[in-house]
């Protein structure tokens, strides 16, 4: 834990010296946030960088420190000579408006991220949180299954096939796993670092794309509470099910039908807080709610994404910083458009959703501030010119890092041969258009009832003639065009993960808008009871579903199965290859880090991936292991794995295994058996 510790706390000191030295005029509490992301950033990369030379090794990671050493001397080198922003009376005042926000919000992700990772119980099982229960053990294989790997890397559940999923953010917990960390504090503490990072990104973005103040802690609570009307969908029939006697007097029917309310809003909180996602954000059946809470469902289940928004916030800050032409020369300079250029092109790997929505608003500032021009200048040719090489520089800096990732990884994904489905495809209006089926809702009222009143808020705000809010819409446009319009992965829902970063642009305009609107107001009397029916309509659907989250709790592995787990982790070679069924709760593959021969559809399907021939193969040795044992050669797999699982899944002759192989562990729950060498 004291080693893991201390290799964060060396990048993330080296990554703030490192942003002190290029951009000194920048404030003093961004410049401390962008030190701290680009901390991360570079404890992502340069140990996998190391990696491709050395492996995942503790070597790697020694000759990491050393390249970290030497780029933050270089940030010293060419670094900006003018005195640092202070930090002043204004620091002290924008610290005492984030720390509000900031820590309740940081304390909710430790929370989730402590119940949601594999928290061991009294008795040894394991467990998860609703919103974990499906994506973490695929993360955990990653994490586990890189220590000790050379690189590139195969899928751990698909051997054969080199890894293309963007890993470093699993990475980052891979090396703090190398490190002595538990499995368990090497996924909870970056992820708590990364959650914090991105609190704190969305309210030092608020303080430079709005007014500040109020208005920037409104955005944050904007992105984060976010929910939309779903709870109109759990509470419209809320008084209902009461029924008062026909000859009751005034006060018992009165009394009836309180008491009738009551029991039935309590019916139905229930049913949120102990239902299969029965939340108010996420609904696909049969009430089409589809915007899920970004803490809830993305942040905290989705490694990559969180690693992706803690990369990409900073690039929307220093594309804000770098172009905005009142802001370009006094603060940036060269060093601002090289570091955007770099920190862009770090971007396909850690998250590709994030890099692709990154370069929509590069595209759409682009084009805004072409068509609108320099406010100092005549907008004449040589001043487009000059508007445009900046933007081509910064261009050219992140194709050099983006297309080599783009090429042997991403693209070997996406174009995979024989996947039998294609990630690029024409689908108009996202999910509310199912496989390009028909629209569910009506096309306005499908995100008014997702993403509820900020949506109309944010239409009206466009009709402002603000040019900053302008500028940043232009910036989401983009994204949310190339999102509503073309399904980038088999998984049509994945698409939100391009529109929230458009939405994170927009709730800035929102936030905005609604200061302005909250001084129209003044003087008006209701004004702080419309402000209060706002809010509850505006969060509630957010609070029911983290409320909901926090109460979450499902077993993911039993303490037998983490024993098994554990004795192929400790009591098998590095490289080993297990034969098992495909089940996506695999202690072998999450907990042991071991390679496997097929893994779930649940994960393989979406990447791309066509398992028919490795399960028929999987099934045909299980059931008749005397006449196939080729099939363990053909994958090289050296150990066999019975669980509850593959007892239920298939009719496993365990005789023949034991008459033809030693089995080398047993407990109530599995049972490993070692194939012999050849």
């Amino acid at each position: 834990m004291i080693a893991s510790l201390s290799y964060l706390a060396l990048y993330l000191a080296f990554g703030i010296l490192t942003v002190r030295f290029l951009l000194p005029r920048h404030k003093p509490l961004n410049r401390i946030w962008l030190g701290l992301s680009l901390g991360v950033l570079e404890e992502m990369w340069l140990p996998a960088l190391c990696a491709f030379l050395f492996g995942f090794t503790a070597l790697a990671h020694a000759a990491a420190a050393g390249l970290l050493l030497a780029l933050t001397a270089l940030a010293w080198a060419l670094r900006d000579r003018r005195d640092p922003a202070p930090w002043d009376e204004e620091e002290k005042a924008q610290l005492r408006k984030m720390l509000p926000v900031m820590i309740p919000l940081t304390l909710l992700g430790a929370f989730l991220q402590y119940t949601h990772t594999m928290r061991a119980d009294a008795a040894g099982n394991w467990h998860v949180g609703q919103s974990t229960y499906g994506d973490l053990p695929m993360h955990l294989s990653f994490i586990t299954g890189l220590v000790g790997k050379p690189f590139p890397a195969d899928y751990p559940f698909f051997p054969g096939a080199r890894l293309s999923y963007p890993f470093l953010t699993d990475t980052l917990s891979s090396t703090f796993c190398l490190l002595g960390c538990s499995l368990q504090a090497a996924v909870i503490l970056p992820g708590t670092l990364m959650m914090a990072l991105c609190f704190m990104g969305v309210l030092v973005l608020g303080r430079e794309m709005t007014a500040g103040g109020k208005a920037a802690v409104l955005a944050a609570l904007l992105f984060f509470l976010n929910g939309g009307l779903g709870f109109l969908y759990d509470f419209d029939l809320a008084g209902g099910s009461w029924k008062a006697e026909p000859d009751a007097n005034l006060f018992t029917r009165a009394w009836q039908t309180a008491s009738g309310w009551f029991e039935t809003v309590g019916e139905r909180i229930g049913n949120i807080l102990t239902g299969y996602y029965k939340t108010p954000t996420n609904q696909p059946t049969p009430n089409n709610l589809r915007w899920s809470n970004v803490i809830c469902d993305l942040m905290v289940p989705q490694r990559t994404l969180l690693g992706g928004w803690c990369a990409v916030m900073p690039c929307f800050y220093l594309l804000d910083a770098v172009f905005r032409p009142v802001k370009r020369d006094r603060e940036n300079g060269a060093r601002g458009l090289i570091l955007l250029g770099l920190w862009a092109g770090a971007l396909p790997l850690v998250h590709t959703h994030s890099f692709l929505a990154l370069a929509l608003a590069s595209l759409g500032c682009l084009c805004y501030d072409l068509i609108h021009g320099d406010p100092d200048a005549m907008m004449i040719r040589r001043e487009r010119w000059r508007i445009l090489l900046p933007y081509l520089a910064y261009a050219a800096v992140a194709a050099v890092l983006a297309v080599p990732q783009l090429l042997l990884f991403t693209f070997r994904q996406a174009f995979r041969e024989g996947a039998g489905h294609t990630f690029l495809q024409f689908q108009f209006n996202w999910v509310n258009n199912p496989g390009g089926g028909g629209m569910r809702d009506l096309y306005l009222w499908f995100y008014i009832k997702n993403i509820g009143l900020p949506f109309i808020a944010l239409i009206a705000a466009l009709f402002d003639k603000t040019p900053r809010n302008r500028r940043l819409f232009a910036m989401a446009l983009p994204i949310i065009l190339a999102a509503e319009f073309i399904r980038f992965q088999p998984n049509e829902y994945d698409n939100n993960k391009l529109f929230y970063l458009a939405w994170l642009l927009c709730c800035m305009i929102t936030a905005d808008w609604c200061r302005a609107l909250w001084r129209k107001l003044k003087g008006m009397r209701s004004r702080a009871v419309l402000a209060t029916v706002a809010a509850i309509v505006t969060f509630l659907s957010a609070g029911l579903t983290i409320w909901r989250e926090c109460v979450s709790d499902y077993t993911a592995f039993s303490r037998a199965s983490v024993e098994a787990g554990e004795f192929a982790r400790d009591r098998t070679e590095g490289d080993a290859v297990f034969m098992t069924g495909t089940q996506h709760l695999n202690p072998v593959l999450s907990i042991g880090g071991k390679t496997i021969v097929c893994g779930p559809d649940l994960w393989l399907y979406w990447h791309g991936f066509d398992t028919r021939e490795r399960q028929a193969e999987i099934r045909l040795f299980y059931e008749h292991p005397e006449e196939h044992p080729e099939i363990l050669r053909k994958y090289g797999a050296g150990y066999i794995f019975v669980s509850s699982y593959e007892r239920s899944e298939y009719e496993v002759d365990t005789e023949a295994l034991d008459r033809l192989y030693r089995k080398v562990f047993e407990n109530g729950e599995a049972a490993i058996w070692k194939v012999p060498d050849e």
